[in-house]
């Protein structure tokens, strides 16, 4: 049973490029060095450019708590962390099927 989380992030307008070019360095990183990751999507809400989603897939739950550890996403943050308003967790769980 795959884990599913979604984050949501709130950047001021003249940071929106630069929060995406960190998020996307932050899904890649994890995508080809953490094996339990199996997708991670960064989307821009389509009403408002100043909000975004990182939409992730990990084998477990365990795999999402590894992804918490990794520097991938500690130089995600160091990046992000001066201007992002976030993470705000939208849901975190199992996909049932």
């Amino acid at each position: 049973m795959s884990y599913h989380v979604l984050v949501q992030f709130d950047i001021p307008p003249a940071k929106r490029d630069d929060f995406a070019k960190a998020a996307l360095f932050d899904a890649n990183g994890s995508l080809e060095n953490e094996p339990g990751t199996l997708r991670f999507e960064v989307i821009r809400d389509e009403n408002n450019p100043n909000r975004f989603y990182l939409d992730e897939v990990y084998e477990s739950a365990e795999a999402f708590q590894q992804h918490c550890q990794n520097e991938t996403i500690k130089q995600f943050y160091e990046m992000v962390d001066s201007y992002a308003q976030g993470p705000n967790f939208i849901f975190k769980g199992y996909l049932e099927k």
